[in-house]
C-alpha cells in the first residue's frame, strides 16, 4: 500500500490528535481531509456529509477547489458519490469519468482527476456520508487501500455522531439527526413524549486506534473463546432457558459465532490499526449496510443473529453492562428494547417512565399487562427502531393509534402535547366519574370489574371505583420470581391482594401457565403449537401437587372472607369436576387441620375453549359462575394466533359467529342463575362494550385505564335500543364479516362516546 506516513495506525492516531485540537469544526475537517490525502498519496480528499433532505453536501477538500465547500450538492443516488450512499458499498475506478453514473459538477474542477475511491460513511448501517480520494492518474486502488479508506471512514462517523462537526452546521441538517416516524402495535393507550433509553445500552467505544496490534489481536481471540463458550453453555441448557431463546434461535446464533470469514474479517480489522472493539464495530457495521439493504426477508432476519453474537462479544471485551443504570433513569425517560419481560420493567421506577417501545412483542404479551398496569404507553413490532436511536434522542409514543416518531419536527411535537393534555383532561373527567353507578340511560346497571395480576394493580381499584377485581392473573407472581414460589409466600401473596381490598370481591385464576407464559425455572416442552398444548389447568390436572399447593394457599389466605377461585381454559366438563374435586379436597384440609376456612368458597369455569359451548348449559348448572376469556376464545374459534400479526388482524371479533357464541354463553348463565362476567381485552374497548352490552351482558372486567371509557359509554346509552338493533344485525345476513362499522355509525349517530 502507498502510504506517506506510514500506514492506517499512524494516520487514526493523528486524526485523533486533530479532533482533540482546540480549532473550530471546519478548521478540524479541513486538516483532517489534508491528512488523510497525504496518508493515501491523493491529490484529493473530500468528505461529503448526509443531510436530512436526503442531499449530499461537500463539507470539506482537499484538492477540488475550496468555493465549492457547502455549495456542491448531490441527491443520494445521483453521481458516483450519491451511489456509494446509496449502495453503502465502496467504489473503485481507474477511470472514473468513463463510469454510466460519473455526474461532473463545474464548481468543484474535478475534471482533471481520473482515479476514484470512494467509501460509505456508516454507523450503526445508516450512512452518514461518503469519503472519497481521487488522483490525476490513472491506477488501481488495492485491497489495503480500500480496507484502509473504510478505517478511517469509521472515525469520521463517530466526528459526525458525536456533534463534533454541528457547528459548521445546525444538527438537525444532518441525516443522523433527522426526524423518523415508524408505525407498530398497540400495546398500552396513552401519549408518552420523552427521550430515548435504551434498555441494552450500546457499548460506547472509546478507543478506536490500537497501540499494540499483536496484544489486540490476543485479546479479540480470547473474547471469541468466550463468547463462543457463553453460547454453548446456552444451547447445552436450552431445556431450562426462558422462551425468548428456544434452542433452534441459539443453535442459528452458534453457527454464526464459529462461522470463519466473520473471525477473519475481525483479524482482518484489528490488523489495519483498530482495537478490538473497534473491528467488531466495523466489520457489523459494514454487515448491517448490506443486509439492511437486502429485499429478502430471510437475510434481514439474520441481522439479528449478527446483532446478537456482535453485541455479545463488545461486552465480552468491555465488561459493560447488557441493560441501562435503573438507578440513574432520567424524567421522561422513554424505553427502547429489541425485547424485554415483565421483571425487567418493574425494575425501573414508572414514576420516571413515560413510554415504552419494543422491536418485537405484541399486544398480548405479559410485559403489554405489566405496562397497561404502570400506566405506561407501549408500542411493540417497531421494526428497525433501534438502529436509528441514541440514549436521549426525543421521542414521541403513541400507545393508542401504535406510532413512533423519533426526533420530532417542532408541529408533530406541538401536536402530540396537545393530544397528551386532551388525555389528561379526559382523564380528570373520567375520575369524576369514579363514584358515579354505571347505569344506562333507561336504568340498567353494568357491573364494571378490573383486572389485575401485580400488587401494583391494587391501589388502581380504587382510584376507578371498580366494583371488583374480576380477574387476578396469579401466573405474573410465578413469572417474576426466580424459582417456584413457596407455599407459605404464595399465602402471603394472595393474603396481601385480599388485605389491599377488604370490601371488594376478587377473583383469582389459578396457575395459567404454559404456551407464551414459560416459567424461567420449569423446563420448557417443545410442542409444535404450544397455544393447542400443554397449558393452563391441563398442567395442573396432570400435576396435582402445583394445582393443590396453590388451592391451599388460596384457600388460608381467603380466611373469614367470601373467596372466589375460576379455573382456566376448560375443555369440557369432567375438567371442572376434576378441579373442583380436588379444590373440596383441600377444604377439608385446612377445616381438618383447625385453620380457618373462607365463609364462602365459589368456584367458576372459565369459557375460552370453543368445545364447551356444546356443553354450555351443563357447565353453567355446574359451575357457581362463569368468566368469558374472550382472547383466547376468539383465536380458537377462527383457528387464528393472537400473536402472528398476518392473521390476527384478519378475523374481528365484532363479527356475528363471535357474537353469537357470546350470546349463547350469558343465555345459558342466565337460564341456569350462573353469573357471567366478560374478562378479555374485548370488554375494555367502548365499541365492544357497547356490542356485549346488547347481547345480553351485564358484567365487564377490563384494564384499569379502560373503565373511564367504558362508563362514560354506559351512561350515554339506551340499552333496550342496543339491544333491539344488535338483534336485528345479527339476524341479518348481508355478506359482511364484521358489524362494527354498522355498530360505530350507529353510536355515532346517537352521541355515545368511543
Amino acid at each position: 500500500m502507498r502510504s506517506a506516513l506510514g500506514g492506517p495506525r499512524l494516520l487514526l492516531r493523528r486524526l485523533r490528535e486533530i479532533s482533540a485540537e482546540p480549532v473550530s469544526a471546519q478548521a478540524r475537517l479541513d486538516k483532517i481531509v489534508v491528512q488523510i490525502a497525504a496518508n493515501m498519496v491523493a491529490e484529493v480528499c473530500s468528505v461529503y456529509v448526509l443531510r436530512a433532505d436526503q442531499r449530499l453536501e461537500l463539507y470539506a477538500t482537499e484538492g477540488l477547489n475550496r468555493e465549492a465547500v457547502h455549495l456542491t450538492t448531490m441527491h443520494a443516488g445521483e453521481g458516483l458519490v450519491g451511489q456509494i450512499a446509496k449502495s453503502a458499498e465502496p467504489l473503485a475506478l481507474s477511470e472514473a469519468q468513463e463510469h454510466p453514473s460519473f455526474s461532473y459538477k463545474p464548481e468543484t474542477g474535478e475534471d482533471a482527476y481520473h482515479s476514484f475511491l470512494g467509501v460509505p460513511i456508516l454507523r450503526g448501517g445508516n450512512t452518514l456520508g461518503v469519503l472519497v480520494v481521487q488522483n490525476k492518474v490513472r491506477r488501481v486502488y488495492s485491497e489495503e487501500e480500500i480496507e484502509a479508506l473504510q478505517t478511517t471512514a469509521m472515525l469520521l462517523a463517530e466526528l459526525i455522531a458525536s456533534g463534533e462537526l454541528q457547528a459548521i452546521e445546525d444538527p438537525r441538517d444532518l441525516a443522523l439527526y433527522r426526524p423518523a416516524s415508524l408505525r407498530g402495535a398497540p400495546m398500552a393507550e396513552g401519549v408518552g413524549l420523552g427521550h430515548v433509553l435504551l434498555h441494552e445500552p450500546r457499548v460506547v467505544i472509546k478507543q478506536l486506534v490500537a497501540e499494540d496490534m499483536p496484544s489486540e489481536l490476543a485479546r479479540l481471540e480470547h473474547a471469541i473463546d468466550a463468547m463462543r463458550q457463553s453460547i454453548d453453555e446456552l444451547v447445552a441448557h436450552s431445556d431450562r432457558i426462558a422462551a425468548g431463546e428456544p434452542r433452534d434461535v441459539l443453535e442459528t446464533v452458534r453457527m454464526v459465532a464459529y462461522d470463519r470469514g466473520w473471525v477473519r474479517r475481525l483479524r482482518e480489522a484489528v490488523m489495519t490499526g483498530l482495537t478490538a472493539e473497534a473491528a467488531v464495530e466495523r466489520v457489523q457495521n459494514d454487515a448491517r449496510a448490506r443486509m439492511q439493504r437486502q429485499t429478502d426477508p430471510y437475510l434481514r432476519d439474520r441481522l439479528h443473529d449478527l446483532d446478537d453474537i456482535a453485541n455479545r462479544l463488545l461486552h465480552q471485551l468491555t465488561g459493560q453492562s447488557y441493560v441501562a443504570d435503573r438507578d440513574s433513569v432520567p424524567e421522561n425517560a422513554i424505553i427502547v428494547a429489541r425485547n424485554m419481560g415483565p421483571a425487567a420493567l418493574l425494575d425501573y421506577d414508572p414514576k420516571r417512565l413515560r413510554g415504552l417501545v419494543l422491536e418485537e412483542g405484541g399486544p398480548t404479551s405479559h410485559v403489554a399487562i405489566v405496562a397497561r398496569a404502570l400506566g405506561v404507553a407501549t408500542v411493540g413490532l417497531v421494526a428497525g427502531l433501534i438502529d436509528i436511536v441514541e440514549t436521549g434522542d426525543p421521542i414521541i409514543v403513541d400507545g393508542t393509534t401504535g406510532e413512533v416518531h423519533v426526533r420530532p419536527q417542532p408541529d408533530v411535537q406541538s401536536a402530540y402535547a396537545e393530544k397528551a393534555r386532551l388525555r389528561a383532561r379526559r382523564q380528570e373527567q373520567y375520575a369524576k366519574l369514579r363514584d358515579v353507578p354505571a347505569v344506562t340511560k333507561d336504568g340498567v346497571e353494568i357491573g364494571l370489574h378490573m383486572n389485575a395480576g401485580l400488587a401494583i394493580d391494587m391501589p388502581h381499584l380504587r382510584e376507578t371505583g371498580a366494583n371488583s377485581i374480576g380477574l387476578f392473573r396469579t401466573e405474573l407472581q410465578f413469572m417474576l420470581a426466580p424459582r417456584f414460589p413457596r407455599m407459605d409466600e404464595q399465602y402471603r401473596f394472595y393474603k396481601a391482594v385480599l388485605d389491599a381490598a377488604p370490601d371488594k370481591p376478587i377473583t383469582f385464576r389459578t396457575l395459567d401457565i404454559g404456551s407464551d407464559k414459560i416459567l424461567p425455572y420449569m423446563a420448557k416442552i417443545e410442542e409444535e403449537n404450544p397455544a393447542l398444548g400443554w397449558r393452563a389447568i391441563r398442567i395442573g390436572l396432570d400435576r396435582p401437587g402445583l394445582l393443590r399447593m396453590q388451592l391451599r394457599a388460596m384457600l388460608k389466605a381467603g380466611a373469614h372472607r367470601n373467596l372466589r377461585i375460576m379455573f382456566p381454559m376448560i375443555a369440557n366438563v369432567a375438567e371442572f369436576d376434576a378441579a373442583k374435586a380436588i379444590a373440596l379436597r383441600e377444604l377439608d384440609h385446612i377445616t381438618h387441620h383447625r385453620y380457618p376456612p373462607p365463609t364462602r368458597l365459589e368456584l367458576g369455569a372459565m369459557v375460552e375453549v370453543p368445545s364447551l359451548l356444546w356443553e354450555i348449559d351443563l357447565i353453567a348448572e355446574r359451575a357457581d359462575f362463569l368468566s368469558v376469556g374472550s382472547n383466547d376464545l376468539v383465536q380458537y374459534m377462527y383457528a387464528a394466533d393472537r400473536d402472528n400479526t398476518r392473521v390476527s388482524k384478519r378475523y374481528d371479533n365484532l363479527s356475528r359467529p363471535v357474537l353469537r357464541a357470546l350470546e349463547r354463553i350469558v343465555t345459558a348463565g342466565a337460564r341456569h342463575n350462573a353469573p357471567v362476567t366478560l374478562c378479555g381485552e374485548m370488554g375494555g374497548r367502548p365499541l365492544e362494550a357497547l356490542a356485549l352490552l346488547g347481547i345480553g351482558y351485564r358484567s365487564l372486567s377490563m384494564a384499569a385505564s379502560a373503565i373511564g371509557p367504558v362508563k362514560s359509554m354506559i351512561l350515554s346509552l339506551n340499552l333496550e335500543e342496543t339491544q333491539m338493533y344488535l338483534a336485528s344485525l345479527l339476524a341479518s345476513d348481508d355478506g359482511s364479516a364484521s358489524v362494527r362499522e354498522q355498530l360505530r355509525d350507529y353510536a355515532i349517530a346517537r352521541g355515545v362516546p368511543l
